[in-house]
């Protein structure tokens, strides 16, 4: 069959890319190789309880961010939304709890009370400040990363003066941004941004930049929503929109390999061949590079490949629980100061089902998911999952979110599993972590090779989470239609 089209995977970042060249009339076929849409940004059904894949925050919808453009682009409305009034709970190394309220004023009122006045206050200002032009900028600058003649063109007719004032946070980490409001001395505070930042930039404050750094910090300083059901229904729309303008998506399709002929891409898969005139890889570049038969590309793609070394796997579990009524907050991240066993993670992050979701599990119970970093997965064998398991339910017990006698059941994955179920190089999961020697015009722009076939996803420009990958998405798709209508 021959498409217009043909986008790897179902990831959110193709999905946001397929989207919006069906809307552009474009005759689409997406395939991904599991049995649900969505990638890590889905849910996934197990013994009738839906549990999520990876992902478990919904951030993007406020007015100027990547999702709700999307949104406001296609006219799809995602239903079951339910606005956090507190999006997440940090439990400290010392024994106190810290709250991430979403209003600017009220976060720095606790964080005073949490970490002192000193400076607090002048720091999320500025960090909140950073957040907002950033992704104002992240929409009027579409071309970026600037790869062509016709991108420097759109770069400067989309350039605004206040773009010049982000380019000296690219240059300097949040380490030096601390040091800046000297804040460094205050070692609770500095756990805390590091523990922060792994979770939304996948590194710590000597390698991520003030850019990405302080938009990574302020995410709970934006609307954080909970969907009924689960992530899966916030794909499921877009696949259902992807649908209704013609697309096709195929399930159980495993690409093997990719063929540039002339005029034309042929994608072999496990189960067949399939031909288009444009490709949109949406896995990551680790996958990419090699499904790609072209010495070009893979020479081209050779310097943006990180190695496992340099990536995170995670450590997942996924709980049944007797019904918690009236639980104010749903995303809590613990710290655990001497790290776990075997893998000496020094924090975890669960994620609960609404107590009135009653799509995610059965009467008189909730689901939840736990996920913990896992470096360098490659080289991370767990053969005894056990010993995570108890010191991660032994943590909750301690913190009173989880008592034993609530667990209905669990299971665990490690990043062996990941590589199984969704194919991702090492099992390698959150993206490609921020690090101070790649700005962000070093990172993968959405050309493959500068002819056809484009990338996106959470390994390129410009990285991590729903809203991330969704604007990896749009760009990949504006460049598209740039290039060749």
């Amino acid at each position: 069959m021959q498409y217009d089209v043909i986008v790897i995977g179902s990831g959110f970042g193709s999905l946001s890319a397929a989207a919006l060249l069906s809307k552009h009339g474009l005759k689409v076929c997406i395939l991904e190789q599991a049995k649900y849409p969505g990638g890590c940004a889905t849910s996934y059904k197990r013994k009738g309880y839906w549990f999520e894949t990876g992902a478990t925050t919904l951030v993007g919808l406020d007015t100027g961010m990547p999702l709700r453009y999307l949104l406001d682009e296609t006219g799809i409305e995602i239903p079951g939304l339910r606005k956090l009034d507190v999006p997440m709970q940090v439990h400290l190394a010392n024994g106190t709890v810290v709250t991430r309220y979403q209003y600017l004023g009220q976060w720095i009122a606790e964080a005073e009370r949490m970490f002192g006045k000193y400076k607090q206050r002048a720091f999320w200002e500025h960090c909140y400040r950073i957040s907002k032009q950033v992704w104002q900028v992240s929409l009027q600058q579409q071309h970026f990363p600037i790869s062509n003649i016709k991108d420097l063109f759109s770069a400067i007719s989309a350039f605004r003066p206040a773009q010049v004032q982000l380019l000296s946070g690219a240059f300097r980490t949040m380490e030096e941004l601390l040091k800046r409001y000297d804040l460094l001395h205050n070692q609770l505070f500095v756990d805390f941004v590091n523990e922060q930042l792994l979770i939304t930039a996948q590194n710590y404050i000597g390698e991520v930049n003030e850019l990405f750094g302080a938009t990574a910090l302020c995410y709970t300083l934006y609307g954080n929503y909970y969907l009924d059901g689960g992530l899966i229904n916030l794909v499921n729309p877009v696949v259902n929109y992807c649908l209704d303008q013609g697309a096709t998506i195929k399930y159980g399709q495993e690409v093997t390999s990719i063929k540039p002929e002339h005029d034309n891409y042929k994608i072999i898969t496990r189960k067949g061949e399939f031909r288009s005139k444009y490709l949109i890889s949406g896995v990551p570049l680790n996958n990419t590079i090699n499904l790609f038969e072209s010495p070009s590309v893979k020479k081209s793609l050779q310097k943006y490949i990180l190695k496992s070394e340099k990536l995170n796997g995670a450590f997942t579990m996924s709980l049944v629980l007797k019904k918690q009524e009236n639980q104010a907050v749903l995303h809590h991240q613990l710290h655990i100061p001497d790290g776990l066993p075997v893998i000496g993670s020094k924090s975890i992050f669960i994620s609960f089902s609404h107590p009135s979701d009653t799509l995610r599990s059965q009467p008189g119970e909730q689901v939840a998911s736990i996920s913990t970093h896992v470096l360098h997965p490659e080289n991370t064998f767990i053969a005894d999952k056990r010993e995570i398991e108890e010191a991660i339910l032994n943590r909750l017990e301690q913190e009173g979110l989880v008592s034993p006698d609530a667990i209905v059941s669990y299971q665990s994955a490690t990043p062996g599993a990941w590589n199984f179920w969704t194919k991702r190089a090492y099992g390698a999961v959150g993206g490609y972590p921020q690090y101070k020697s790649i700005k962000p015009w070093q990172m993968k722009d959405a050309r493959l090779d500068h002819k056809g076939a484009y990338v996106c996803g959470d390994t390129v420009y410009p990285g991590q989470g729903i809203v991330g990958v969704c604007l990896s998405g749009i760009i990949a798709a504006r460049k598209l239609l740039q290039d060749h209508f």
